[in-house]
C-alpha cells in the first residue's frame, strides 16, 4: 500500500533537485545570488531527499504502525525543509533579474503553502488506526490522493527561479544539484515492493530536466512524483 505513496513522492516533489547542468556565462550578480541561495538550500534539499527515501524504502509489506511512523516523519521533514527553503529565498534577496522581487515573493509564498499542505498530510497519517489493517489501507489511499493535489504546488514552488539565466546560474551551484539520499534502503523490503518503488522513484527524480518542475516520465498521479 505504501508504494503508492512512495510513487506520489518520487516523481514531482523534487524542486531544485533535478536542475540541469546548463552552462552559459552569467553576470556576477546573478551568479552571486545563485550561490547565496544554493549554499543555504543544500541541507534542505538533502533533507527532502532523505524524507523521500524513508517512504520509498518502507516496504509494502511493513506493519501499518511502521508505515505510519515513517510517513509521518517524512511529511514533517519535507514541510520543515520547504519552510527553510522559503527563508533561504528570502535571505538571498530579490534575484537580479526581470521581475526579481515578484519571483522571490511568489516562491516564498508557494513554499510556505506547500509546507502547510504537507503538515496536513502528516495529520491525516497520524489520525489513521494502524490496528485495523483495512481501514488503515483505505486511509493511506486517501493520503496518497491528497498528495497528488500537493504535487503541482510543490513542482511550481521554485519553477520561476529555475528559468532563464537565473536557473542556469543555479544549475552550476553544487548546493542546488540533485543529492544522494543518505538514508539507506531497508534490507527487509520485499523484492516486489522495492522494484516498484525504485522504478517510480527513478522515473521522476534521477533524470535531469531543463526545469525541476518538469513532468516525470511516469506520472505519480497514476498510482506521483522529486
Amino acid at each position: 500500500m505504501n508504494k503508492k505513496l512512495a510513487a506520489a513522492l518520487s516523481g514531482g516533489a523534487v524542486l531544485v533537485l533535478a536542475l540541469s547542468g546548463c552552462s552559459s556565462d552569467e553576470g556576477d550578480k546573478v551568479g552571486d545570488w545563485a550561490k547565496t541561495f544554493c549554499d543555504q538550500a543544500k541541507p534542505q534539499i538533502q533533507k527532502r531527499a532523505d524524507a523521500h527515501q524513508i517512504i520509498i524504502s518502507t516496504a509494502a509489506d511493513s506493519k501499518p504502525a511502521e508505515i505510519q511512523a515513517a510517513d509521518s516523519k517524512a511529511f514533517q521533514d519535507i514541510a520543515n525543509a520547504d519552510r527553510a527553503l522559503a527563508k533561504a529565498v528570502e535571505a538571498a534577496g530579490a534575484p537580479p533579474v526581470e521581475n526579481g522581487e515578484k519571483i522571490q515573493q511568489d516562491a516564498i509564498k508557494e513554499l510556505n503553502a506547500t509546507a502547510v499542505a504537507y503538515e496536513g498530510l502528516k495529520k491525516q497519517v497520524d489520525a489513521l488506526d494502524p490496528t485495523n489493517q483495512q481501514k488503515f489501507a483505505d486511509g493511506l489511499q486517501n493520503v496518497a490522493d491528497g498528495l497528488t493535489k500537493i504535487e503541482k504546488m510543490d513542482q511550481n514552488a521554485l519553477s520561476k527561479l529555475e528559468e532563464g539565466e537565473l536557473g542556469q546560474a543555479m544549475a552550476k551551484q553544487p548546493g542546488c544539484q540533485k543529492p544522494t539520499a543518505s538514508v539507506p534502503p531497508k534490507t527487509t523490503a520485499s523484492p516486489n515492493a522495492g522494484s516498484t518503488s525504485d522504478s517510480d522513484s527513478d522515473s521522476g527524480a534521477t533524470k535531469p530536466t531543463e526545469k525541476a518542475s518538469a513532468t516525470p516520465t511516469k506520472k505519480a498521479t497514476a498510482g506521483k512524483s522529486e
